[in-house]
Formats: structure tokens, C-alpha cells, sequence
């Protein structure tokens, strides 16, 4: 296994940033992963080094996270817009999540922090990190 430098200006592609203590979190990374078939995605958990760098940089603190983060260059997503454009990459029939953009932002990010608030009672809440499968270790940071 090799490794690198990666920053969020690295042109390899966007960083999805995720609780990897959190079993919905973890599931959905899992899902992105399997998904991906471009492999266009890298991971990096908000507990690793990356991933706190990178909250920190985009003005969260990765102790107390209240979103997924997409960084992309120097865009960054949050909330339910960097949920629905990891799926909208994904392809069919992933991409029909862009039905979502007609509900309101403000409604939007509203549901996503309300389920993000509450995921570890309702989901759970893990001793460890996940981690990858050796196949997908090139794509985690």
C-alpha cells in the first residue's frame, strides 16, 4: 500500500468526510464505496488526522461533528446538498436523489441535522472506527 500527501486542493477528487464511530455513517461510507465505480470518491474519517484537518479548515469541530462534508478543491458541502451530490456522482440509478433539490435547502439540512443529531441513539454507536476492506484502503485517507 502506498501513501501520499492528499490536501483538499488534490485534483484525485472529492473527499467525503464521515463519523467513522457512527453505524450510519459507517453504512454509508460502506455504500459509497461499493457504488463508486469510478472509485471517483476518497474517504477520510473525522477521527483520522486528514479528517480533522480538514473540519477545522472548513471551521467545524471534528470532537463535536454535525455534518457530512464533501470537499471538492476549495468548494466544500455540507448537511443534505453534500449527501445529495455524492449520490447524484454515483450514477443511475443513484443520481435520482436529485429530486430532493426541490424541497428547500433550509427543509432539507433541517431533516439531515435532526438525523444527525440523533444517529447514535437511533443507530448506534461503535467501540472502534470502521475500517475498509483491503480492495478499497487506496481510496481511504
Amino acid at each position: 500500500m502506498t501513501t501520499r500527501a492528499c490536501s483538499a486542493a488534490d485534483p484525485a477528487g472529492p473527499i467525503v468526510l464521515f463519523d467513522a464511530e457512527c453505524v450510519l455513517c459507517s453504512a454509508n461510507a460502506q455504500f459509497i464505496l461499493t457504488r463508486d465505480r469510478a472509485a471517483r470518491f476518497r474517504l477520510a474519517s473525522m477521527q483520522s488526522a486528514i479528517g480533522q484537518s480538514l473540519y477545522r479548515r472548513h471551521g467545524m469541530d471534528p470532537e463535536d461533528p454535525v455534518s457530512l462534508l464533501v470537499v471538492e478543491g476549495d468548494r466544500i458541502r455540507q448537511d443534505s446538498d453534500a449527501v445529495i451530490s455524492i449520490y447524484e456522482t454515483l450514477g443511475y440509478p443513484w443520481r435520482l436523489a436529485r429530486i430532493f433539490r426541490i424541497v428547500p435547502a433550509w427543509l432539507r439540512d433541517r431533516v439531515y441535522r435532526f438525523i444527525a443529531r440523533n444517529r447514535y441513539r437511533w443507530f448506534g454507536r461503535r467501540d472502534t472506527c470502521w475500517i475498509a476492506p483491503d480492495r478499497y484502503r487506496d481510496r481511504i485517507l
